[in-house]
């Protein structure tokens, strides 16, 4: 009896040491997290980006085709005769 009552308050305190260890393993977790990015704030991202209106759309795509047209400029025109 003494010897049941003895290996249960063992896995009692075995479990105990075990969820702490784990709490103690996420705590310096995050203390390095914090050390390597510089923040103590944990930043939530939107689950769903929010869909542009037609004239922001359009705008975008003009001044992407703008941006297209300098690079093909910066890559075959040498600095010199610009």
């Amino acid at each position: 009896m003494i010897e049941s009552l003895v290996g249960a308050l063992s896995f009692i305190f075995r479990a105990v040491a075990f969820v702490l260890g784990i709490a103690v393993a996420i705590s310096r977790m995050q203390r390095l997290a914090r050390l390597f990015t510089g923040s103590d704030a944990i930043v939530e991202v939107p689950p769903d980006p929010k869909i542009l209106p037609p004239a922001a759309q359009r705008a975008l795509a003009e001044a992407k085709q703008r941006h297209d047209g300098a690079s093909f400029i910066d890559k075959y025109v040498s600095p010199s005769c610009k």
